[in-house]
């Protein structure tokens, strides 16, 4: 299927460069005419997914970028998050409901669940300094 359009984006790794993230996207996507449900549900996913970026993969450095790809096509948009940061050691259990690596109270462990509970289709490759989310949502 051909991309009708495509945007980068390069961020700091802040927590006040997480709405941002999500509202670029959320403004790219409209351009094949999604739902308002379904622009609500890809800022959630990409914002569950840039946090997760911020937090983890970073773990609080002064320093840390992270990459956006979106790529549209006729019927879906496919969102790529991209760091630099640490890796996921065991990506099935860091995809777990509840699994965490922050302090107790701190972070629910929930952030996968919910890319994939607000996503088509969720996919994880890491590996010591880089990890790549892919989101995509049909329309």
């Amino acid at each position: 299927m051909s991309i009708k359009n495509t945007m980068k984006l390069q961020i700091e790794a802040k927590s006040q460069n997480e709405s941002f993230a999500r509202s670029t996207v959320a403004g790219f996507f409209v351009q094949i005419n999604p739902t308002l449900e379904q622009v609500e549900d890809l800022k959630t996913a990409v914002s569950e997914a840039v946090t997760n970026c911020i937090v983890h993969a970073y773990q609080g450095k002064q320093q840390g970028q992270i990459d956006i790809t979106c790529n549209l096509h006729d019927t879906h948009i496919e969102v790529i998050i991209c760091d630099y940061g640490k890796g996921i050691p065991d990506i099935k259990q860091a995809m777990r409901p509840f699994y965490t690596t922050g302090t107790e109270g701190e972070r629910s462990g929930m952030g996968f669940t919910v890319m994939q509970a607000f996503c088509d289709k969720v996919d994880v490759a890491s590996q010591q300094g880089k990890t790549i989310i892919t989101l995509i949502k049909n329309i």
